[in-house]
């Protein structure tokens, strides 16, 4: 059986952790999250969806 996790529900997590470790502030968190708001309307955001998705399928294909 294989279980799949939306790639945004880990970052979330991520950066939950981040701010109740206190490694990131709330402020550094806000900026961040905006950024990629801001960041999924340019053309880069096409690059970036073929780089996340080649990253995952050579993690997935990786341990076959």
């Amino acid at each position: 059986m294989i279980i799949t996790i939306p790639l945004v529900l880990l970052l979330a997590g991520g950066l939950a952790l981040l701010l109740r470790f206190k490694a990131l502030g709330a402020g550094a968190a806000v900026v961040a999250a905006l950024f990629g708001f801001y960041l999924a309307d340019t053309d880069a955001s096409d690059t970036v969806n073929e780089l996340v998705t080649a990253v995952t399928s050579a993690l997935a294909d990786g341990g076959h």
